[in-house]
């Protein structure tokens, strides 16, 4: 069977806004200057990418050199200053990239694990400057999973955050990750010198700094002394940062005893990054007193400790320069490990494409933007049918290019809110350059009494939606006419029954199947949820086991949703949970879940495909055949004026 072919485009929670760059600062020899001089702040990076987790390289003679990681050519590539560095060819992620002695190490995610609900996190390295063949070889012992590395002064032991060979557990705040040490010249003899740490950040040769949740509720920095010998015991580690204030990503200098981390205060509504003396027990704001308003992330500290980088949102003063990109686009191209399928990510989300694929609808916000928006599918113009109303999960109708259902009312609420299947219709003929809102005709085809009913997809011959509703007090699914609705004598049947629950149906492009999740396997599971094709008629229910083998453990463990058919009906397009997690969750704005990736499986479950690799969560995809090439026109150029609008985790609190 050939690849999967045509156009995906999906929704990334948070990303298309963070307008990430690379800032440095100059670090005073005494702290306290800080307060009677405030520091100046140099912008290191492009101004159009997202740029981010950077070092220093070299000396201190040169604080404008760092190696970092920027998305610039559509998935994090790693680059020394603007120059792209050779790393692992096939991987579309790298993360946390060091040099140390003309050799750089990084975090990819190319390999597979040896079993699902691993992630593909591991540490590689490759020599520099023509020294070796440009062979990447992997440091993360086959079978184990690795994040953040770091590297000691000397250039010879290593720490990472690992989970060794364990599966991820299902945890996506507090990563359950130890802090693992190996010499560089021997990668497989493994250390594991403290549980429960991550973000390790060496300080000398044998001072390692980490993060972690400590008991009472609050992250903090702790320190591990490494003895002399592998085979020595090692010493508990010691909460060095106190309660009261969230700490995490330590920076630990080599020659002060200092530490840069990034902070969240209760009296703070920013994340900000401070450096904290470990002989007074002092901390010293840095970017509050550069940009109050700004979140920062991920400090490090150049090799002499004169210098401080993070990363910010590059802001609108910088933004509105010539050299920086200004604009969040509609529609940017992603990476595809698949030379056939073309990725595009939304800056919205539930897109649907039109019967011809030149048009994208999608709902902008689900609050104070909410509504339902189309945009041109090569990212060139933008267009608004409905504002002001929680619209979400959309259907462009196949056989009239004007027409497209979509739910309204609160999103992710209980069986008994009142959401609604609604039917907008539309005059093509409004969809000018300079018009911008288009008048739309609503017909609401849900009784308001019947409760929660939403995702609606329309059949092959636009006669027909298949949706789910709460109405019995589960949530199954219904057939509804698609033009007049249950208002309709015969306009309503029920297809599936069960106290469980139904959802996100997808009808095939041929109107013989319907795809959709549901916990049926395990009701009172509400968090794991895997693929049932069936008849449309409701007949002849299977279930597709994507992550096994039928009655294995893995299977029961998939969270997988947004199901879709490809255009010929031969594969299956979705979000799951089965890589686990990519980064560390506390190193970035909030994502709900982190382990969302987009894959693709075949009907009969078998040529599974990862089609995403990052830290962020990917879902809401649809598909579009490759019958017909779409247009680029926009692509990466046209959008909304970039703000910065993205949450910190919701899950931090400073209520404790």
């Amino acid at each position: 069977m050939e690849n999967p072919k045509g156009t995906i485009v999906f929704t990334t929670v948070g990303r298309p806004h963070y307008g990430f760059d690379i800032f440095s600062t100059p670090l005073p020899p005494t702290l306290t200057d800080f307060s009677s001089s405030p520091p100046t702040e140099h912008r290191l990076t492009d101004g159009v990418s997202i740029n981010f987790n950077a070092q220093f390289v070299g000396t201190d003679d040169n604080p404008r050199s760092i190696v970092y990681v920027s998305e610039r050519t559509g998935s994090p590539k790693i680059y020394l200053d603007s120059d792209l560095l050779p790393s692992a060819p096939a991987s579309l992620f790298h993360d946390r990239p060091i040099i140390k002695n003309n050799r750089l190490f990084f975090i990819s995610a190319h390999e597979p694990p040896d079993s699902p609900f691993k992630s593909w996190s591991a540490l590689y390295t490759i020599e520099l400057n023509g020294s070796g063949d440009g062979k990447v070889t992997r440091l993360t012992t086959y079978g184990c999973v690795d994040y953040s590395p770091s590297v000691s002064q000397s250039g010879e032991l290593i720490a990472v955050a690992s989970y060794g060979s364990r599966r991820w557990n299902g945890e996506f705040h507090h990563l359950e990750t130890d802090i693992v040490v190996f010499r560089r010249t021997d990668p497989n003899k493994r250390w594991s010198v403290c549980s429960l740490g991550g973000w390790p950040t060496f300080s000398g040769e044998s001072t390692i700094y980490f993060h972690r949740q400590a008991d009472d509720g609050w992250w903090s920095i702790f320190v591990v002394d490494l003895p002399s010998g592998f085979d020595v015991p090692v010493t508990a580690p010691r909460r060095v940062t106190p309660p009261g204030v969230h700490c995490f990503t330590p920076a630990a200098m080599h020659n002060r005893r200092q530490i840069a981390v990034a902070t969240r205060r209760k009296s703070e509504n920013y994340r900000h990054i401070e450096i904290y003396d470990l002989e007074s027990e002092t901390f010293y704001p840095v970017t509050k007193l550069l940009n109050q308003n700004f979140h920062h992330y991920n400090p490090f500290v150049s090799p002499n400790s004169g210098y401080l980088g993070y990363h910010r949102f590059r802001g609108e003063i910088e933004s509105s320069d010539s050299e920086c990109e200004s604009i969040v686009p509609h529609l940017n191209l992603v990476s595809s490990p698949i030379n056939e399928l073309r990725m595009l990510r939304l800056n919205v989300a539930f897109p649907s494409f039109s019967p011809t694929g030149d048009l994208i609808a999608f709902n902008p916000d689900f609050d104070s933007k909410a509504g339902l928006d189309i945009v041109k599918s090569d990212g060139s113009k933008r267009w608004s049918l409905l504002k002001g109303r929680t619209t979400f999960y959309n259907s462009w109708s196949p056989t009239e290019k004007n027409v497209i259902f979509t739910s309204i009312g609160p999103i992710f609420d209980s069986v008994k809110a009142t959401v609604q299947i609604a039917r907008v219709s539309f005059d093509l003929e409004q969809l000018e350059d300079d018009v911008i809102d288009v008048k739309a005709e609503i017909k609401i085809l849900t009784r308001e009494e019947t409760g929660n009913n939403a995702f609606p997809s329309c059949s092959a011959d636009g006669k027909r939606l298949v949706f789910r509703s709460g109405r019995s007090g589960h949530k199954n699914l219904y057939i509804l006419d698609a033009v007049d609705g249950e208002f309709n004598e015969h306009g309503i049947r029920q297809v599936t029954y069960g106290d469980w629950i139904d959802t996100m149906p997808c009808w095939s492009p041929d109107g013989k199947l319907i795809a959709f999740s549901s916990n049926r396997h395990n009701p009172t599971n509400v968090d794991a949820f895997s693929i049932y094709v069936m008849c449309s008629d409701g007949s002849d229910v299977r279930r597709i086991y994507v992550a096994g083998d039928e009655g294995s453990e893995e299977v029961d463990r998939e969270r997988i949703n947004h199901v879709c058919f490809s255009g010929d009906g031969e594969w299956l397009l979705f979000t799951a949970n089965i890589g686990g997690v990519t980064a560390d969750p506390v190193s970035v704005p909030n994502q709900f879940q982190p382990y969302g990736d987009l894959y693709v499986v075949r009907l009969d479950g078998s040529g599974l495909r990862r089609l995403t690799w990052n830290g962020y969560e990917n879902g809401t995809p649809a598909w579009f055949p490759g019958e017909k090439e779409l247009g680029c026109l926009g692509l990466n150029s046209v959008g909304e004026k970039l703000l910065g609008q993205f949450d910190e985790p919701l899950w931090i609190s400073c209520d404790i």
